[in-house]
């Protein structure tokens, strides 16, 4: 878990206008993608859609396009992705359950934006299949 608590910690300060160094948004995805696979959205790709289906399309539709990313509320995420599975992507993170959502509401924009150069969520790079 100290990767994952390390990772969100350089993004958070990243985010906080401090000098992340080293701060990949493909780390970052790698890490919510593979946190994301044991909920039920699966994957970055899945929070997006459910996220655009509870009534935020124009804040993932800003975070994809180019320009300023429009932000989202740990409420909102709350009320969008449900406690259960914020729970779960807690625990796979090592976040405590009080701040998940805060941090996702901090985190995803940017890191989608960046994740979306062309204006669609590529995959994070990883280790390619042998």
């Amino acid at each position: 878990m100290g990767i994952f608590d390390g990772l969100v910690g350089n993004v958070l300060a990243a985010l906080q206008g401090q000098q992340g160094e080293g701060v990949q948004p493909d780390a970052l995805g790698q890490a919510l993608n593979g946190a994301l696979a044991n909920t039920q959205f699966g994957s970055l790709d899945g929070v997006l859609s459910q996220l655009q289906s509870s009534g935020l399309g124009a804040q993932v539709a800003s975070w994809l396009g180019q320009g300023n990313n429009l932000p989202i509320s740990a409420d909102q995420l709350r009320e969008a992705l449900g406690n259960e599975e914020l729970q779960k992507l807690g625990t796979q993170l090592g976040i405590p359950m009080d701040q998940v959502s805060d941090i996702l509401a901090k985190v995803l924009p940017p890191t989608v934006d960046q994740l979306s150069p062309n204006g669609t969520l590529a995959p994070p790079a990883g280790p390619t299949p042998g």
